[in-house]
């Protein structure tokens, strides 16, 4: 793969999601009953500092963990040919909660069906909204996100890269052409 262009440096990572935790506070009407879940591995991380972001905005933490949404995708036959499932599972309840799904990029949709199964595999939350750091197109399931940090119109030949500590030594968004 080659390396297009640089699309968005720490500054702008910071900012983007400095104004996804604005914009949750702001739909949610405060965090009472909110919680955030990160799809691993680097949604984890940005659902991190979303929380830590809506801490230094409200004064107040809301519960943030991370889900492994490996399971419940529906290409499972391509991962292993039998492959053993696992249930998800948080450190707090999901019943009657307001959950943000937090993901570094969303593509096909096919990670935030698995994501949204797997949370109905915990419990009913009150609402589940997506939080993406990069909407780059090409759905192939009805599943928009409520929180975008940005778009980026993409052709299927390209592929988008998001760096982040610790997978990566900097922050940073690159398209790379396959």
């Amino acid at each position: 793969m080659v390396e297009k262009a640089v699309l968005m440096e720490q500054t702008a990572v910071s900012r983007a999601l400095m104004r996804i935790a604005h914009e949750i506070i702001e739909r949610n009407k405060g965090v009472q009953q909110l919680v955030l879940v990160g799809i691993r591995r680097r949604g984890a991380v940005l659902a991190e500092k979303i929380r830590d972001n809506i801490q230094s905005i409200e004064g107040t933490s809301v519960p943030c963990s991370d889900i492994d949404i490996r399971f419940y995708r529906d290409d499972l036959t391509t991962i292993a040919d039998s492959p053993v499932v696992s249930s998800a599972s948080l450190p707090f309840s999901i019943a009657g909660q307001k959950v943000v799904l937090v993901d570094d990029v969303l593509y096909t949709g096919r990670t935030a069906r698995a994501a949204i199964e797997a949370i109905f595999a915990l419990g009913r939350p009150k609402l589940i909204q997506l939080a993406v750091l990069i909407d780059r197109g090409h759905r192939e399931l009805p599943i928009r996100a409520d929180y975008v940090g940005k778009n980026i119109p993409t052709s299927r030949s390209e592929q988008i890269q998001v760096m982040i500590p610790p997978y990566e030594q900097q922050t940073a968004v690159k398209i790379l052409t396959i």
